[in-house]
C-alpha cells in the first residue's frame, strides 16, 4: 500500500486529472447515473491519498477531504428545495401563473410573453428545475384548451429559465458555486447581471415570438376559456400561504441585505427553512429534497478536491494565463466562449466546480480587479450555454421528458435549432456587455 501511495503522489497531477476526465466522460454519456459516478470518483480520490481521510488529532490538514466540500453551497441547496417544496404546497405558484394567463385575455403570443417572463423571474429566485415542474402542468392545460401545438410554449419555459436564473446567486446551482468561492452576495448577481440577462430575455422572447407565431392561433372560443380560467381553488391552504409566502419573503430580503447584517445567505435560507418545518413533518419534506444532486455536489467537490490539493488547478490557470500572454480581455473570452459551449455539451455543473478553482488561483496570483470579470464570464456562459442542447441544463433534459410522456415529443435535433441559436446571440450579448463594462479601459 505504501507504494501505491508513493507512486501517486509522484503522479498525482495526472491520477487526479484522470479520475475527473473519466467521470466527465460518465456524466456526459449519462450510462451511469452522475450520483454514482461522483461518489465512485471520490471514494477512488480518498482511497488513493489524493486528498487526506483522516482529520488529525491537532489540527485539520490543509488537504482532508472535508476541506474541499462547499458547505456553504451544499446547505444553500438543501434549505432553498425545502422552502420552496413547501411553498408550492400551499398551490401559490400556480395561482400567480394561471393569474397572469387570465390577464393575457387567452391571445397565445400574449401567452407565449406572460409564460417567459414568468418563467424567467421565477427561476431567479427559486431554482430552473422547481419552476419548470411548476408552470408545465399549467402550460399543457392552457395548449389544451387553446387546441394548439405546447411545444413553442415549453421550448420558451426551458429557455428563460435558464437566462432568468443566470440573474441571481440562488437562480442556478454554478451561480451558487461562484457566489461561494468568489465571496460574492446576493446584491452582487442582482448589481452586475440582472441589467444584461433582462436584455438576453427580451430579445430572446421577442426571436420566439417571430419564429412560431404561425403555430400561435387559436380561435376567439378558446381564448375566452383561458381568460375565464377558474383559480379560485388554486390556493389549497391558506395558512401555509401566508406562513411560507412570508418565510420566502424574508429569506430573499435577508439575501439582500447581506452586505449589512453579514449573515450568509446559507444561514438565512437554513433559518428560513428550519422555521417552516416546526409546522410539517419533517421525514415527508426531507423525502422531496433532491439528495441525488446534493451527493453528486459532495462526490464532485472532493473529486476536483484531488485536483486542486495535486497541484493541478494551479498548473491549469498557469497554462491559461500563459495562452492569452496574461491578457485580461483574452482570457475573460476564452473564460466565456468555452464555458458557453462547453456547458451546452456536458452538465454546468461540474464545469463551474472545476473552473471555480481556477479562476480563485489565476485570482491569487494576478489579483482581485484582474479576476473580478472573468466570475462574470464563468457565470454567463455556464448558466446561457445551458440552453444550446437538449442536455445542456436539468430543466431541458426535465421538460423534453415530461413533454415526450404526453405524446409532445421534443427531438435532440429539433430543440438544437432554437437552443443553439438562443446561446450564440446570448453570448454575443455578454460579450459587448463583458467588454465595454469590465475590460474598455
Amino acid at each position: 500500500m505504501e507504494a501505491l501511495h508513493a507512486l501517486v503522489a509522484e503522479n498525482a497531477v495526472m491520477i487526479s486529472g484522470i479520475i475527473l476526465l473519466i467521470a466527465y466522460i460518465f456524466i456526459a454519456t449519462e450510462k451511469i447515473s452522475k450520483v454514482t459516478v461522483a461518489l465512485i470518483g471520490a471514494s477512488l480520490t480518498i482511497l488513493l491519498g489524493l486528498v487526506t481521510a483522516s482529520r488529525g488529532q491537532e489540527s485539520i490538514p490543509p488537504h482532508y477531504f472535508a476541506n474541499f466540500i462547499d458547505f456553504n453551497v451544499i446547505f444553500l441547496l438543501i434549505s432553498m428545495m425545502i422552502i420552496v417544496h413547501i411553498a408550492a404546497q400551499s398551490g401559490m405558484f400556480n395561482w400567480v401563473a394561471n393569474e397572469l394567463l387570465r390577464f393575457t385575455k387567452g391571445h397565445p403570443i400574449k401567452i407565449l410573453v406572460a409564460l417567459g417572463i414568468f418563467t424567467a423571474i421565477a427561476s431567479a429566485f427559486l431554482d430552473n428545475v422547481t419552476t419548470v415542474i411548476l408552470i408545465m402542468p399549467v402550460t399543457f392545460v392552457i395548449a389544451k384548451e387553446l387546441e394548439i401545438d405546447p411545444i413553442p410554449y415549453l421550448m420558451t419555459e426551458i429557455l428563460a429559465s435558464n437566462i432568468g436564473g443566470t440573474a441571481t446567486l440562488i437562480g442556478d446551482p454554478p451561480n451558487i458555486i461562484i457566489g461561494s468561492k468568489a465571496g460574492f452576495s446576493f446584491m452582487d448577481f442582482i448589481t452586475e447581471l440582472t441589467g444584461v440577462v433582462a436584455v438576453i430575455l427580451f430579445i430572446t422572447i421577442a426571436i420566439l415570438i417571430v419564429v412560431f407565431k404561425n403555430k400561435l392561433k387559436a380561435t376567439p372560443e378558446n381564448m375566452n376559456k383561458v381568460a375565464n380560467l377558474d383559480n379560485s381553488k388554486t390556493i389549497t391552504d391558506k395558512k401555509l400561504l401566508i406562513r411560507s409566502g412570508l418565510t420566502l419573503l424574508f429569506v430573499i430580503i435577508g439575501f439582500m441585505l447581506h452586505d449589512i447584517t453579514h449573515i450568509e445567505t446559507y444561514l438565512m435560507a437554513m433559518m428560513g427553512a428550519s422555521f417552516l418545518l416546526i409546522f410539517e413533518k419533517p421525514q415527508g419534506i426531507l423525502e422531496a429534497v433532491e439528495w441525488n444532486t446534493i451527493f453528486f455536489f459532495v462526490g464532485l467537490f472532493i473529486i476536483i478536491g484531488g485536483l486542486e490539493a495535486s497541484g493541478g488547478i494551479k498548473l491549469m490557470a498557469e497554462w491559461l494565463l500563459a495562452v492569452t500572454n496574461g491578457s485580461e480581455s483574452a482570457t475573460a473570452m476564452i473564460i466565456l466562449w468555452g464555458s458557453g459551449i462547453l456547458s451546452g455539451i456536458i452538465d454546468n455543473i461540474p464545469y463551474t466546480a472545476t473552473m471555480a478553482p481556477l479562476i480563485y488561483q489565476i485570482q491569487v496570483s494576478q489579483g482581485v480587479d484582474y479576476a473580478y470579470p472573468l466570475w462574470w464570464c464563468l457565470a454567463l456562459g455556464a448558466c446561457l450555454g445551458g440552453n444550446a442542447t437538449i442536455i445542456g441544463a436539468a430543466a431541458n433534459v426535465i421538460v423534453s421528458e415530461t413533454a415526450a410522456s404526453k405524446g409532445h415529443k421534443i427531438t435532440f435535433m429539433r430543440y438544437l435549432k432554437y437552443g443553439i441559436s438562443i446561446m450564440l446571440i446570448s453570448l454575443i450579448i455578454s460579450t459587448v456587455f463583458v467588454y465595454f463594462k469590465y475590460l474598455a479601459h
